[in-house]
């Protein structure tokens, strides 16, 4: 999407730090000035959509960010048209997309974006922005219309990525799940991205950037993962990943 100004984050915490805390930074150089946004809560299940958007005002607080939850709108596909950013939180992605299909904003949203609408997401908010929901780590508590997502970059996403394999774990590592997806989808890329880390998109340029900082307050190198074609390749934070667009 030649206009897209994306921040994908992995997670909304690392760690134990605050919620959207080490985002801070990411998320204020993404909305260059820009002092609203309109948040989309539909991920939660378990949490209050009003709650929830409280919960993303409070984190958001510091930068002068006000926030608007979605749902308090009766149109919310004239709320997504008037709004001056986006933000998509963490769920359950089935959930999500399920909602989003529902309020027929899929076309909407792919709309401001295409116009250069600054669009952030973290764990499920930033899966949807990927081709489809196939490689999402969530349980499909509930069925969406299409598995097709927001399609706002050319790859699939597998935020919250991770390697580690409890001891006595006889269950599928998540490399399984992905290479299972490889198998089926030979050419289709999966971008997974660690806790702490995000896709940066803007001006057609991509660029895997971290949250964390060290004490010195420089940012911290991590690395994420490319899954294409049944190989694994590591991509760091040095990488010119534009083909990918």
């Amino acid at each position: 999407m030649e206009n897209a100004n994306l921040l994908l984050l992995s997670s909304s915490r690392v760690g134990d730090t605050t919620y959207l805390q080490h985002a801070l930074a990411l998320i204020k150089a993404k909305l260059m000035g820009v002092n609203e946004l309109l948040f989309i809560p539909y991920a939660g299940v378990t949490v209050n959509y009003d709650d929830y958007t409280a919960m993303v005002q409070n984190a958001l607080t510091e930068l002068g960010i006000k926030v608007t939850g979605i749902h308090q709108y009766a149109d919310p596909v004239s709320a997504i048209n008037a709004a001056p950013a986006i933000a998509v939180g963490g769920g359950n992605t089935f959930n999500l997309l399920h909602q989003l299909y529902q309020n027929k904003l899929i076309k909407a949203i792919q709309s401001k974006v295409a116009q250069g609408t600054p669009y952030i997401g973290w764990s499920a908010g930033s899966n949807i922005a990927g081709l489809s929901i196939r490689t999402t780590n969530d349980m499909p508590i509930i069925e969406p219309e299409s598995f097709n997502a927001l399609q706002l970059v050319d790859f699939q996403l597998n935020p919250h990525y991770t390697d580690y394999n409890p001891a006595g774990h006889n269950g599928e590592t998540r490399a399984q799940r992905l290479a299972e997806f490889m198998v089926l989808n030979t050419t289709t890329p999966i971008v997974a991205i660690v806790e702490g880390t995000a896709l940066d998109i803007k001006q057609n340029t991509i660029k895997l950037v971290s949250g964390l900082s060290d004490t010195k307050g420089s940012t911290t190198a991590a690395n994420g993962f490319l899954f294409k074609a049944g190989k694994k390749t590591v991509i760091t934070t040095e990488d010119n990943l534009d083909y990918l667009l």
